[in-house]
């Protein structure tokens, strides 16, 4: 059965309980909001939907491509798991951001049926913003739809928010990213081949081909669990430019070792959770150094993820 949509009219449903946003990363404030439509809607016996964006509404309007903490479909799939009913990833161009605020809820009532809209506290919609909750409520009442506002989350430093959690990733600081997430930050893809240096110092990685899209930790050390399918491993992650063999490198790569492992594992997915950084990334005067700092990089990452 499908749940993710990529537009409006892709979607059939009556009575919606809806939210709208664009729930990059579904952090722990995001969580909030979503157990409280799901819980809410399904006690009254109707459809949770969750309308997002893709791209980042700011990418669009400002030019400056924002790196997301989570593709559409991963952030489908954390919305699905939190129960929510149908979730719609509509795309967002500069043609959109034009509707005026009654004009884009009255496309909601005629495309789902919308019974209740649950919103933030600062959120807003349409042309310049108007839509915020009050507008937002006065529309309601005349297209019979009703508006609810929930508080943002907070923890000690302060609300909890996608911008500041992108930041946190950014620095490679995962261990707190994923305190604000409510779990561990990921990086996915099929395994390519690389140069195959890895093999010939008994250190053999797995190379990721990861969406560009995705906000990629600061190039380092990582100690990461590797899944594939059903199988958890212990990983020491690099993400960098390996500067040692490849200084010219313009992208950087996601390499992993998985420790206690020796499958070929070309063409397969991996996803990389990471659980703390350990060291920057670094540039060896030789091949002997580059092997001794790698056991003391598995060794750190045994000891991390015991």
């Amino acid at each position: 059965m499908m749940r993710h949509y990529h537009s409006l009219e892709e979607v059939s449903t009556q009575n919606a309980w809806l939210t709208v946003g664009v729930f990059d990363g579904v952090h722990r404030g995001h969580q909030r909001i979503i157990q409280k439509l799901v819980h809410d809607a399904h006690t009254q016996a109707e459809p949770a939907v969750v309308l997002t964006f893709f791209p980042h509404p700011a990418t669009v309007l400002s030019g400056h491509e924002i790196k997301c903490l989570t593709t559409p479909d991963e952030r489908a799939d954390h919305l699905i798991n939190l129960g929510v009913d149908h979730v719609i990833t509509q795309r967002f161009t500069r043609d959109l951001s034009t509707a005026t605020a009654h004009e884009y809820m009255t496309q909601l009532k005629q495309s789902l049926g919308l019974k209740h809209l649950l919103i933030g506290y600062d959120f807003a919609l349409g042309k310049g913003r108007e839509g915020n909750a009050a507008r937002l409520t006065e529309i309601g009442k005349e297209l019979d739809y009703t508006v609810e506002v929930v508080d943002a989350l907070s923890d000690e430093s302060g609300v909890i928010s996608s911008t500041e959690i992108r930041k946190l990733v950014a620095t490679g600081n995962v261990a707190e990213a994923a305190k604000l997430l409510g779990y561990q930050y990921s990086m996915s893809g099929v395994v390519i081949r690389g140069a195959g240096r890895g093999r010939t110092i008994n250190f053999p990685t797995a190379n990721v081909d990861y969406s560009k899209q995705k906000a990629a930790p600061s190039n380092g050390i990582y100690a990461c669990w590797a899944h594939l399918g059903e199988e958890k491993f212990m990983a020491a992650t690099n993400i960098g430019f390996n500067p040692t063999f490849t200084p010219e490198r313009q992208d950087p790569s996601l390499e992993a070792y998985l420790l206690d492992f020796d499958r070929d594992i070309y063409g397969q997915s991996l996803r990389l959770e990471f659980v703390a950084r350990i060291r920057d990334e670094l540039k060896f005067n030789s091949v002997e150094a580059l092997i001794e700092k790698i056991y003391d990089d598995v060794d750190r990452t045994r000891e991390l993820l015991a």
